[in-house]
């Protein structure tokens, strides 16, 4: 992969760009309150010092792509783990999700003749925001766990504790992703790494920084951690650090809209982060619960699409939908999460727009953590036996495949009527 190009010492923004920090002035939710400022200043000047995660060429060739999907051409799967972690970095890992997204993007393929674009939450998903900001076990409470790029899973004060020398393990845990992925296939010399774009959630802001250059074949900033990188349903505050910081780059962008999401909102996060109203550069993820979407969805769609904002349309039917299992687990029942992908193409075939894709949590192993399904099925009673997902539960290999030919099935019956 060609890196991006960038200025005469890979400086970034170039010394006239008075804004390029402006997201500092901003509230910023979800940051670690890191506890040794000296080892992140070192984790961001050693990461402003490496060469792009990807290049900025890449990202614009996403943006293409997303352009086709909010045409109507071509559909968006995008998927991977809820939370990348530094000890499942193995290449059977890797082959598994390559493996199950290839076989989703066949069957969708194969069904609609529609192009699929396919991006994965890959080399980089490594932060996660939390409800609380600490966890309870018996009478001792501890910080809450937020992904490796934060602090570590077990359950003791000196793991738990933010560490910010973990950035520059996130940054070398995603280049090793990415060369492996560049061996997975040659290619075509624009493509990107593998055939499969990159994204995960801009969480950590010093982090997204650090690693932002300026491209002087575009003369813009590109966020070079990933091809795609999107702002989480608790960090979206149009007035926010997030949504400015997103506002400056040129990468396709993604928000998540939850079920407490208003059309009024929606528009404003469109003004804001594509005012120029550029098909390919802003791609709404809703998760609305399988409960809400039919009524939610409908004026959001609608105010957006009035305001003449080309946004890519996708369905997150993961989120909404987690409930308890048995054995104490995080689960998600598979008729729940079809459930909302079905009402999501309901109100896009009623409005006559395009469902453009959907956003899951899935992993190519056979693990348990999703309830039901009929390729590999899970019993609710049998969620625990192999729940590995470092947070939220994921579909498992036949899981992820029986819902893309589901996807497929829904998507034939809106694309006879174009």
């Amino acid at each position: 992969m060609t890196a991006a190009v960038h200025g005469p010492a890979g400086a970034c923004p170039p010394p006239d760009d008075p804004k390029a920090e402006s997201w500092r002035s901003r509230p910023a939710a979800h940051q670690p309150d890191w506890p040794d400022p000296a080892a992140l200043r070192a984790a961001v000047d050693a990461l402003t010092a490496r060469p792009p995660l990807v290049a900025a060429r890449e990202c614009d060739l996403l943006r293409e792509r997303l352009a086709a999907v909010a045409r109507g051409e071509a559909f968006l799967l995008q998927g991977g783990d809820c939370a990348e972690t530094f000890d499942a970095l193995t290449a059977d890992q890797l082959d598994g999700k390559l493996r199950t997204l290839g076989r989703m993007a066949t069957a969708l393929t194969s069904a609609t003749r529609l192009r699929v674009v396919t991006v994965g939450r890959i080399a980089g998903q490594y932060a996660k925001p939390r409800s609380s900001p600490t966890e309870t076990r018996g009478a001792l409470t501890l910080p809450a766990y937020r992904g490796d790029a934060v602090n570590d899973r077990r359950f003791t004060a000196e793991a738990r504790t933010p560490d910010a020398r973990r950035l520059t393990r996130v940054y070398d845990a995603s280049a090793a992703t990415l060369n492996y992925l560049r061996t997975r296939t040659a290619g075509h010399p624009d493509d990107p790494p593998g055939q499969l774009f990159t994204s995960h959630e801009a969480l950590l802001l010093e982090y997204e920084d650090a690693l932002t250059r300026f491209d002087a074949r575009t003369a813009g900033r590109y966020a070079t951690s990933a091809h795609m990188v999107w702002i989480g349903e608790r960090t979206r505050r149009p007035d926010g650090a997030h949504v400015e910081f997103a506002s400056r780059i040129r990468n396709p962008v993604g928000v998540k809209l939850g079920p407490g999401s208003t059309a009024d909102e929606a528009l404003a996060l469109a003004d804001r982060l594509d005012p120029r109203r550029e098909p390919g550069r802003l791609t709404f993820i809703v998760r609305m619960g399988a409960t809400a979407v039919r009524d939610v969805l409908p004026p959001l769609v609608e105010k957006v699409t009035a305001g003449g904002a080309p946004v890519v349309w996708v369905c997150d039917p993961m989120h909404g939908n987690t409930v308890q299992g048995p054995s104490g687990h995080k689960t998600r029942h598979f008729e729940t999460i079809m459930d909302e992908v079905s009402g999501f193409f309901e109100v896009h075939r009623a409005l006559g727009t395009h469902p453009g894709g959907v956003h899951l949590e899935l992993t190519g192993a056979p693990v348990t953590e999703c309830a039901g399904g009929t390729l590999a099925p899970v019993a609710a009673t049998d969620v625990g036996l192999r729940y590995e997902s470092a947070c939220d539960p994921r579909l498992n290999h036949g899981q992820s495949v029986e819902l893309a030919h589901r996807v497929a099935h829904l998507m034939t019956e809106p694309m006879t009527h174009r």
